[in-house]
């Protein structure tokens, strides 16, 4: 049973040798990379291989990055063993309910995709929850962004959707055939893990993740990474969580 951990869980927990070990102890076989952990992808390769772990998947911010030095990008994802690239944001002040400017976003996505492809990788997006704020027309940045970009993927943070008000079900049905890729998160009942910013372990709060995997499952998604955006404790968090997915 292949489970990946989005390594910016982990972030406040370094050095990531004794992460990755024990991550690795704890089950997981893959982790999904971002910013920090590409400054030398050589020596952070070695790490992964040493605890038999793979990087199938990774997160690239900001997007400008695929434009100004996508040479640096590939050579990146190709050392670490790489397949799918996600941009996870845009900046602050872009994440506005403004259609032409998702339009526009879309646009430069679809263009990268494809230079990606032609390089031999997939390309996606990844969520958070001002992509559900409505603009001015009524329409949604989600929906304006993949229409924009019809051939990326979609990295679904399910939490994360929640959070933005919409029901994940509907989502995962409506765009089955885009969401390759799932962030496997939960959220803490109302007043609790304040510490957290209102997240849980895996299993441990109010998301019905039997119910969301068996969508996922069904539409196609094949990669399911664990994350949660501020544990006061990774390893609970990584243990707690991978136990739960083990039960879905």
């Amino acid at each position: 049973m292949d489970i990946s951990f989005q390594l910016y869980s982990a972030r406040e927990f370094t050095p990531w040798d004794a992460v990755l070990e024990r991550l690795s102890g704890l089950g997981y076989t893959q982790v999904e990379g971002f910013g920090g952990t590409y400054d030398d992808p050589a020596a952070f390769r070695a790490l992964l291989d040493a605890n038999g772990l793979s990087m199938p998947s990774g997160h690239f911010f900001p997007m400008d990055q695929f434009e100004d030095d996508i040479g640096k990008v590939i050579n990146t994802a190709r050392t670490l063993g790489m397949s799918r690239l996600f941009v996870p944001a845009v900046p602050p002040e872009q994440r506005v309910p403004d259609a032409a400017l998702w339009q526009s976003i879309g646009v430069r996505l679809e263009a990268i995709g494809a230079r990606l492809r032609d390089a031999g990788l997939r390309f996606g997006w990844h969520n958070h929850d001002f992509e559900f704020a409505a603009c001015t027309d009524g329409r949604l940045p989600m929906d304006i962004l993949l229409d924009a970009a019809p051939t990326i993927e979609w990295e679904a943070d399910i939490a994360w959707i929640v959070r933005g008000g919409q029901d994940p079900l509907q989502w995962i049905e409506r765009y089955a055939s885009r969401i390759t890729t799932a962030h496997v998160k939960d959220i803490a009942p109302e007043g609790a893990c304040l510490d957290e910013d209102g997240w849980a372990d895996v299993g441990q709060g109010t998301m019905d993740w039997k119910t969301l995997m068996d969508a996922l499952r069904a539409a196609g998604t094949d990669l399911f990474v664990m994350e949660h955006d501020k544990p006061s404790d990774y390893e609970r968090f990584a243990r707690r969580s991978i136990d739960a997915y083990r039960t879905y």
